[in-house]
């Protein structure tokens, strides 16, 4: 069966591109068998240099960034490309916009995951950026109908910080975790039939153990949908 070429965009940071390659991999290992492993292409950046452009809100220049390895992943082949992180979803129409290949946008394949479990209002754990900015939550409320809560304020600083002072820095801390199922616990008690895991690193934390309701791991789905879309 041919494969398309699978382009991503990852250093965002490499630990979650790490699981990204290995959950495509066994993907198309499982669904062709033998010694198949997918095609793809990664750029990956050096995450200290764009986590510099976000924390000084300089997102035209990280968008510049985003654009450019896009286009070094259509110039080397990809049939379509990936942003392997929720946050940098920021910039995904500009990346579109500037390529000729499709970009797979990670809140689609999410939102089409909870809809076919039959429901409609959501958490959303992830990076500040993620919970609190618009992008990401009114793709799914616009596109996809869903009902999203983010966490309180204090919840939310504490989601943001684990993110960046532990999880992509490749720490996994027992007492992070349960401060993340205390956050999920709130969430379930203000309505949240489900959650998503918005940040590429939280799966790395918990797990569906750690919550009352399903949780959604966005890293997972996105990279499934990747192989659809690469063995469709």
């Amino acid at each position: 069966m041919p494969q398309k070429v699978i382009g991503l965009i990852g250093g965002l940071s490499w630990e979650s591109s790490a699981e990204y390659y290995r959950i495509i991999n066994e993907q198309v290992r499982a669904r062709l068998g033998g010694l198949h492993s997918a095609r793809m292409l990664m750029w990956s950046f050096d995450f200290a240099e764009i986590e510099a452009l976000q924390s000084s809100d300089r997102w035209q220049e990280a968008t510049l960034e985003m654009i450019g390895a896009a286009r070094r992943l259509e110039r080397g082949g990809a049939d379509f490309v990936v942003i392997c992180s929720n946050t940098m979803h920021r910039m995904a129409s500009e990346v579109q916009a500037a390529i000729g290949i499709p970009l797979l946008h990670i809140a689609d394949p999410t939102a089409e995951r909870i809809r076919a479990a039959g429901l409609g209002r959501v958490g959303l754990l992830g990076t500040a950026f993620t919970m609190e900015q618009d992008f990401y939550k009114g793709r799914l409320a616009e596109l996809h109908g869903l009902e999203v809560l983010v966490p309180e304020a204090e919840d939310r600083a504490v989601v943001h910080r684990i993110i960046y002072d532990e999880l992509v820095q490749g720490r996994v801390e027992a007492r992070s975790r349960l401060a993340y199922r205390e956050v999920i616990a709130r969430l379930v008690a203000r309505g949240a039939e489900a959650v998503i895991l918005g940040c590429t690193e939280i799966m790395l934390l918990v797990g569906s153990e750690d919550s009352a309701v399903p949780l959604f791991d966005t890293t997972g789905i996105h990279a499934e949908a990747m192989v659809e879309r690469a063995l469709g």
